[in-house]
C-alpha cells in the first residue's frame, strides 16, 4: 500500500525550468522503482522518465533526454523531475507511479501499480 501526492506543476516560460515532486507514504520507499508519466490534451498517457529503486540506475524518453531527469531522495521519500529547457509541446498533467521490482527502470504503463493524481505543467508565454 503506497500513496503518491505530487506537487510543483504550474506555468512556466518557454526555456524555464520546473521541479515536480513526488512524495509517497510509507517506509519501505525504496523498495519500488519510481516513474514518471505525462498526458497532453487530445493525447494518449506516454512515459517520460524512471529510476531504480537505490536510484542506480536510470532511463529518460528520447522526448526529454538532456533536459529532463529523475533523481529520488529515498530518506524523503520523494521523487523528483527536474524540468530544464522546457518547451511548449512539455505542456501535460504529470504523474508519478510506483512498482513492484526495484532492480530495472520500468519504462511501461502496465509495469506500476500505484498512481498519483497528478500536476498540471504548463509551458505558454
Amino acid at each position: 500500500q503506497v500513496q503518491l501526492v505530487e506537487s510543483g506543476g504550474g506555468l512556466v516560460q518557454p526555456g524555464g525550468s520546473l521541479r515536480l515532486s513526488c512524495a509517497a507514504s510509507g517506509r519501505t520507499f525504496s523498495n519500488y522503482a519510481m516513474g514518471w508519466f505525462r498526458r497532453a490534451p487530445r493525447k494518449e498517457r506516454e512515459f517520460v522518465a524512471a529510476i531504480t529503486g537505490s536510484g542506480d540506475e536510470t532511463y529518460v524518453a528520447g522526448s526529454v533526454k538532456g533536459r529532463f531527469t529523475i533523481p529520488r531522495d529515498n530518506a524523503q521519500n520523494t521523487v523528483y523531475l527536474q524540468m530544464n529547457s522546457l518547451k511548449p509541446q512539455d505542456t501535460a498533467v504529470y504523474s508519478c507511479a510506483a512498482a513492484f521490482g526495484p532492480e530495472r527502470p520500468k519504462l511501461l504503463i502496465n509495469d506500476y501499480y500505484y498512481w498519483g493524481q497528478g500536476t498540471q505543467v504548463t509551458v505558454s508565454s
